[in-house]
């Protein structure tokens, strides 16, 4: 899976407005409600909201992967924020978050969001490329590491 696939530059933003768990969640629902065909965004919100609510999406080093299924959209979303400073969200490592990818998808395309949940976690693993993007001052320098990323993977 390509990752720019699912990654419009318009979903990509810096920095977020808000400093919150919920309310940088409902930011980025609506981020991809603007660019995306969305239904029910407040559905969408449930959605996502009520997964953080099982166990939370701060993976540790400075990320988080709020996601959520919902029959509201009708494709694999995917949108990235980067936070002002960085947030309490409660992550696994209790480091606050430093970028937020927000993963979302229709109920039947499990495998599907399944390999975008693995594929952001793998290339986050990578100390060089996770920096670079904690350190990215702008949604276009994020959206040209991922672009990067993916046409050297595409190579290999």
């Amino acid at each position: 899976m390509n990752l720019l696939d699912i990654l419009k530059l318009d979903c990509i933003k810096v920095p977020l407005e808000h400093a919150e768990k919920k309310a940088v969640i409902d930011e980025m629902v609506d981020l991809l409600a603007a660019t995306h065909t969305i239904s029910d965004p407040a559905a969408l919100k449930d959605a996502v909201w009520s997964r953080e609510q099982t166990r939370t999406t701060g993976i540790g080093q400075g990320l988080a992967i709020p996601h959520g299924k919902a029959e509201v959209c009708d494709d694999l979303m995917l949108a990235i924020g980067k936070p002002a400073l960085p947030i309490d969200f409660q992550s696994i490592d209790r480091q606050p978050v430093r970028l937020v990818v927000m993963l979302v998808s229709p109920p039947d395309q499990t495998s599907r969001h399944i390999q975008a949940l693995a594929r952001i976690s793998r290339l986050m693993t990578q100390d060089d490329f996770r920096e670079a993007v904690y350190n990215a001052g702008s949604a276009e320098e994020i959206y040209k590491l991922f672009e990067q990323y993916e046409t050297s993977a595409a190579q290999m």
